[in-house]
């Protein structure tokens, strides 16, 4: 949703802090036109004359160590348009303006990127008065965002990129003997016992994806007794998946939930690409998409559409997916020779698998806790 922000907020916030997809800190710092106040918050120096749109994200989206979007992003959509791009990033992200929108403080931001379901379905549950974000506008390029993304039913929310969720497996194993298996009953083989590293779905976006995707695998009524088997086999539960995949890397298992990006990482540090195999349980990938909105107090309306517009073009899309380490969100992404490297090592799933909104809200908690008991009653 794409491991960057996974690294940075694994096992510290938890999914209620975190958006869908995103991808390990690898990305360029920002430029020396932007600086960090005491808050957590990163303001650009606003050209005198120009329009400022003030556009709120989590922190490695624009300053992350090797190749984050948030900078080519800004130099890109400010050589175009004429007016600056100041990326905001208030370290409790999302929740900062459901706490400000609660206490009627104002909200300096146009629009926000790196919304997620769980983002969306926290905000609609604690913000009192209402409401944060405007509908979408019509937008350019809309049209194209790939059928299945769409996580918002109130049309809030734009996609504009996507991770999915796998097994990271190391083929080096048992002497080379090993490979992951091919469906989550497979995981169940005795021969895979203590194989696999996992997380937990309370404090780890990866963890609650994998275990969304066996409800979506065993169904509501079966995934506690799938979990069971999966527990009777030798699973490890870690609280995130920076220590889980610390784990994974350090020899302790070879097999890990992790991202079906792993071998462009993989690729970029020179690993063998055999301790970097995906496997996609069942065909399937489970989705975790980013959405964009648009603040519904924004001073700058017709700025903001241009600016969600601009994200949303194909050329746009395949620089947000190579420097985020994630999907496009769109079908027409542009990816030039430049991007050949992304191209052959991001594996996207035969089929991607998600729940909606609707079929999360009022249920995913509760099968979270009735997860968390089973656990911890063995």
């Amino acid at each position: 949703m794409d491991r960057r922000r996974f690294i940075q907020t694994a096992g510290a916030a938890g999914v209620t802090l975190l958006a869908g997809c995103s991808a390990e800190q690898t990305g360029d710092s920002p430029t020396d036109t932007t600086a960090t106040d005491g808050a957590g918050t990163t303001v650009g120096t606003p050209t005198e004359g120009s329009d400022t749109l003030v556009v709120a994200t989590y922190g490695s989206f624009i300053d992350a160590v090797s190749s984050s979007p948030g900078d080519w992003i800004k130099q890109q959509f400010e050589s175009e348009f004429d007016a600056d791009l100041v990326w905001q990033t208030p370290p409790n992200e999302l929740d900062q303006y459901v706490q400000r929108a609660n206490a009627d403080a104002e909200i300096d931001a146009d629009v926000y990127v790196g919304l997620s379901v769980d983002g969306l379905i926290r905000l609609d549950e604690n913000l009192e008065g209402g409401p944060l974000f405007a509908e979408a506008p019509s937008l350019d390029g809309q049209s194209n965002v790939k059928e299945g993304l769409g996580f918002d039913p109130q049309g809030r929310a734009v996609p504009y990129d996507t991770g999915y969720i796998s097994l990271v497996w190391n083929a080096t194993a048992d002497s080379g003997e090993f490979a992951a298996p091919e469906t989550f009953d497979g995981l169940l083989d005795p021969a895979y016992e203590g194989d696999l590293l996992a997380q937990n779905p309370s404090t780890s976006v990866t963890g609650r994806a994998f275990l969304l995707h066996s409800i979506k695998a065993k169904g509501e009524d079966g995934y506690l007794d799938y979990w069971q088997n999966l527990q009777d086999n030798g699973v490890r539960v870690l609280e995130g998946w920076d220590a889980a995949y610390g784990a994974y890397g350090g020899g302790e298992a070879p097999m890990v939930v992790s991202y079906s990006t792993d071998q462009v990482f993989a690729n970029r540090a020179g690993e063998p690409m055999a301790e970097h195999q995906i496997r996609f349980l069942n065909d399937q990938g489970y989705a975790n998409p980013e959405g964009m909105a648009q603040f519904a107090g924004t001073d700058s309306p017709t700025l903001a559409a241009s600016f969600m517009e601009f994200m949303l073009r194909p050329e746009v899309q395949a620089q947000i997916a190579v420097r985020n380490v994630a999907f496009p969100a769109v079908t027409n992404a542009e990816f030039g020779g430049e991007n050949a490297e992304y191209e052959q090592y991001a594996q996207a799933p035969p089929e991607a698998v998600s729940f909606t909104y609707d079929e999360l809200k009022g249920n995913v908690q509760g099968w979270i806790e009735d997860w968390s008991r089973q656990v911890a009653s063995n």
